[in-house]
């Protein structure tokens, strides 16, 4: 872990629903481990999902958030030095962070559809339906043509390209040792959306890295994202944090809790009478 002095973490919740258990566990985790570090905890918005996102989840999020005993220092709520705190306003920054990639001939632009991709030959789906298909090299731009200029508004997807053969490692807090090879375990994948709006892989690497993130903690299925950040960290010349991915919570099924869970949000435990205490200790925490 980070020396306690310097220590930053952070709690990255998305106000696309109510937060449910899961969700709660691993921020609960993030707090105690930037507790015990002695260090800053940060709360940051990640509103950039503009179709999903409702300003009465985010209101909720922070009230069942307080309500569950979380506390950070540095907020939407509350300001701090690398304000803004939600995503939604810091548009520039994630640009002005694309145009450097642009400028570096790292990434491309593409307009194949989800589906292309997914049909594409030699193309398999990447884990599960909430992450990126492989995206096929038969499909890349040759390297060698002109870059056409971004232009100020986007309406289709620049994909970073990845080092096809590198394998891109780092050390797990809790996992140990990870490490994917680009181009066979993950491909080229988008930092700016066809909607104008940066991704989240490129929104996340960068504020982590601005707000001087020194362990991010997050769930178990975000370690291949962690490779696609890793390359952008990289790209940026920004510094890379540590990484801890706890273990996902599970419905009765056996299948990851999801913001459509709705009886196991903290919104309906609560009015069930459950208490944070009484949670937590489901937990061993």
């Amino acid at each position: 872990m980070s020396s306690t002095k310097n220590y930053r973490g952070r709690l990255a919740p998305s106000p696309t629903g109510f937060l449910h258990m899961g969700h709660a566990r691993t921020f609960w985790i993030a707090q105690e481990r930037a507790r015990e570090a002695g260090g800053h905890l940060v709360l940051r918005n990640d509103d950039l999902d503009a179709a999903r996102y409702r300003m009465n989840f985010a209101e909720a999020m922070l009230e069942d958030m307080r309500w569950f005993g979380f506390r950070w220092a540095e907020g939407p709520d509350i300001g701090g030095p690398h304000a803004p705190y939600s995503q939604s306003q810091r548009r520039s920054i994630y640009r002005a962070s694309l145009e450097l990639l642009h400028a570096e001939g790292l990434i491309y632009p593409c307009s194949r559809s989800r589906r292309d991709v997914i049909e594409a030959a030699g193309a398999p789906h990447e884990g599960d339906e909430d992450d990126e298909p492989l995206f096929p090299a038969s499909l890349r731009p040759d390297p060698m043509a002109p870059l056409p200029p971004l232009g100020e508004h986007i309406s289709v997807n620049w994909r970073l390209r990845v080092p096809d053969g590198e394998e891109i490692s780092f050390d797990d807090t809790r996992l140990g040792p990870q490490s994917a090879v680009a181009g066979r375990d993950f491909g080229d994948f988008p930092v700016w959306r066809r909607d104008d709006c940066p991704s989240y892989q490129l929104a996340c690497a960068v504020d982590d890295a601005l707000m001087g993130i020194t362990e991010v903690v997050r769930g178990a299925d975000l370690v291949r994202s962690t490779f696609r950040q890793i390359l952008i960290y990289r790209a940026l010349g920004m510094r890379i944090p540590e990484f801890h991915h706890c273990p996902l919570v599970t419905d009765e099924q056996g299948v990851r809790l999801a913001k459509r869970h709705d009886a196991l949000s903290l919104r309906a435990l609560r009015k069930r009478g459950l208490s944070p205490e009484a949670i937590r200790a489901q937990w061993g925490a």
